[in-house]
């Protein structure tokens, strides 16, 4: 499926959180959502980003934006990684890539020279009303966070 773009519907999903609770998009209305999909749990860009993330969420809370982590990864490795790298927000786990799928970011990747399915990094700005504000398609882990909330202050 190709990715949604700014004004489409942002794909419905409930998925695990890393405490075990069940997050819904639909839940979520009324706030704007940072969904951002990265490859694996405890890997160094994955790491890089979860950390600016976790470093950076009070800046995205006080702008009223939520932030989850979205990987193929269950939520014990999430858990782990979590309580790794002391993460103040949730990983949501998309073990059946369905999630994935719906937003354009699970498909062949290659890696070394090996080719296999997998997630890109990915980013999607959600606003209040469901609706694609803003997508990221090709991150790098390390300026993400700030090209986000530059995003978020120019919305203001």
């Amino acid at each position: 499926m190709p990715m949604p773009s700014p004004g489409d519907p942002a794909p419905d999903f409930t998925l695990t959180a890393t405490d075990g609770s069940h997050v819904s998009l639909e839940e979520r209305r009324g706030r704007r959502v940072v969904l951002y999909f990265y490859p694996r749990d405890d890997t160094p860009g994955c790491t890089i980003e979860a950390c600016s993330f976790r470093d950076h969420l009070h800046e995205l809370t006080s702008r009223g934006v939520d932030v989850f982590g979205v990987s193929t990864d269950d939520a014990a490795s999430h858990r782990k990684f979590t309580e790794k790298y002391s993460l103040n927000f949730p990983l949501l786990a998309d073990t059946e890539h369905q999630t994935s799928e719906a937003y354009g970011v699970w498909g062949e990747r290659t890696r070394f020279g090996r080719t296999f399915m997998g997630t890109q990094r990915a980013t999607f700005l959600i606003g209040a009303d469901g609706t694609v504000e803003r997508v990221w398609p090709d991150v790098n882990p390390n300026e993400h966070v700030a090209e986000i909330l530059a995003a978020l202050d120019a919305d203001a």
